[in-house]
C-alpha cells in the first residue's frame, strides 16, 4: 500500500515538474493506471464531495446538459474516489456525481485509488482549471492555490497550463476585490472584464460606488475606464516582476528529470523538492554524494 502511494505521488510531482503542458483531457487516465476490469460501480450515497474542492458554484444548465447525456450514454468515465471511514471520498468527478444523480441514477462506476490529502488537493485544483464553466473567482483561487502549492511563479504556471502570463496577472487580480464585488462577479451582475478594471483600483469605497453605478446606468467597460481615468481614484502600484531567464527553465528540467523531483532555481538558488529522508538519500546517491559515519 505505501509503495503504490508514493509511484502515485511521484507521477502527479512529474506531471507538474515537466515542461509539457499537461492534457487535460487525459488527466485522469495519467493519474490512474486502472483498466476496466478495476471499475467498481459504488452508490452515490456512500460517496462524499473532496474535502479540498475549491470550487463553489457549479453551472446548472451544464449539469443538465451533463445528466442527458448519461441518461443517454451513461456514466462513460468512472470517477475516482479514496476510501474514508464512513464510505468514500471523490477525488475527481464531482460533476459527474452531480450530474448522475439529476439522471436519476442511484450508483456509479468509480475507481477506488489510494491518495494523501495533499495528492487529493493538486487533482481537485488541476481538475478545475479545465472547466469551461468555472466562475473567475473560483479559477483564480484554484490557480492561485497551485501556484502556492507547488512554488511556481506566474509565469511557470502560464507554461504549464497553456495559458497567458497577462491573463493569469488579470485573473489573480481579481481577488483583490472586496468581497461583495466578488460575489456581483459571480452572479454575472458585472462582467468579467468590469472587474478586472475595477481590481486596479486601491479604495474599497470607490470600488463599491462604481460597481453600484455598472449596474444602475449599466455602463459598458469602456465606459468604466473613461470615468475611471477621469475621476479622482487611486490606482494599485503594478507588482514589479522580474521575467525568469528561459534558460533557468532548461537547467530545472535537465536536473529534475535526473533525479526525479521538483527542481527550482531562483536567485542564484538551486532548490530540489524531497517528501522523506529516503527520498533525500536517493537524491543524493544519484548526485554522488556520499557522508562517512562518524
Amino acid at each position: 500500500m505505501e509503495t503504490k502511494k508514493k509511484a502515485l505521488g511521484r507521477g502527479l510531482e512529474q506531471l507538474f515538474s515537466n515542461n509539457n503542458i499537461i492534457d487535460f483531457d487525459n488527466f485522469e487516465k495519467e493519474i490512474v493506471s486502472d483498466n476496466k476490469n478495476n471499475v467498481v460501480m459504488i452508490k452515490l450515497d456512500d460517496i462524499r464531495s473532496n474535502p479540498h474542492q475549491p470550487r463553489k458554484t457549479f453551472n446548472e444548465e451544464s449539469l443538465q446538459e451533463l445528466a442527458t447525456s448519461i441518461k443517454e450514454y451513461g456514466v462513460v468515465q468512472p470517477v475516482i474516489v479514496k476510501r474514508s471511514i464512513k464510505g468514500y471520498e471523490l477525488v475527481a468527478g464531482e460533476r459527474r456525481c452531480k450530474a448522475s444523480r439529476l439522471a436519476g441514477l442511484s450508483e456509479v462506476p468509480a475507481i477506488i485509488k489510494e491518495f494523501t490529502d495533499e495528492e487529493m488537493m493538486e487533482i481537485a485544483l488541476i481538475e478545475n482549471i479545465q472547466r469551461e464553466d468555472l466562475n473567475p473567482i473560483d479559477e483564480a483561487k484554484s490557480i492561485l492555490n497551485i501556484i502556492n502549492l507547488k512554488g511556481f511563479t506566474q509565469e511557470e504556471f502560464a507554461l504549464k497550463f497553456g495559458k497567458s502570463r497577462s491573463y493569469i496577472t488579470n485573473l489573480l487580480g481579481l481577488l483583490n476585490l472586496p468581497d461583495n464585488i466578488q460575489k456581483m462577479l459571480i452572479s454575472k451582475e458585472i462582467s468579467t472584464s468590469h472587474a478586472r478594471v475595477l481590481s486596479k483600483l486601491e479604495d474599497s469605497k470607490q470600488i463599491d460606488e462604481l460597481a453600484n453605478k455598472i449596474i444602475k446606468d449599466n455602463l459598458n467597460v469602456r465606459e468604466l475606464e473613461k470615468l475611471v481615468n477621469n475621476k479622482d481614484v487611486v490606482k494599485r502600484k503594478p507588482i514589479n516582476t522580474t521575467e525568469i531567464d528561459p534558460k533557468l527553465h532548461i537547467y530545472e528540467n535537465v536536473i529534475s528529470d535526473k533525479i526525479g523531483n521538483k527542481v527550482k532555481i531562483n536567485k542564484n538558488k538551486i532548490e530540489i523538492s524531497f517528501d522523506t529522508v529516503k527520498d533525500l538519500e536517493r537524491i543524493m546517491e544519484i548526485l554522488n554524494i556520499s557522508i562517512e559515519d562518524e
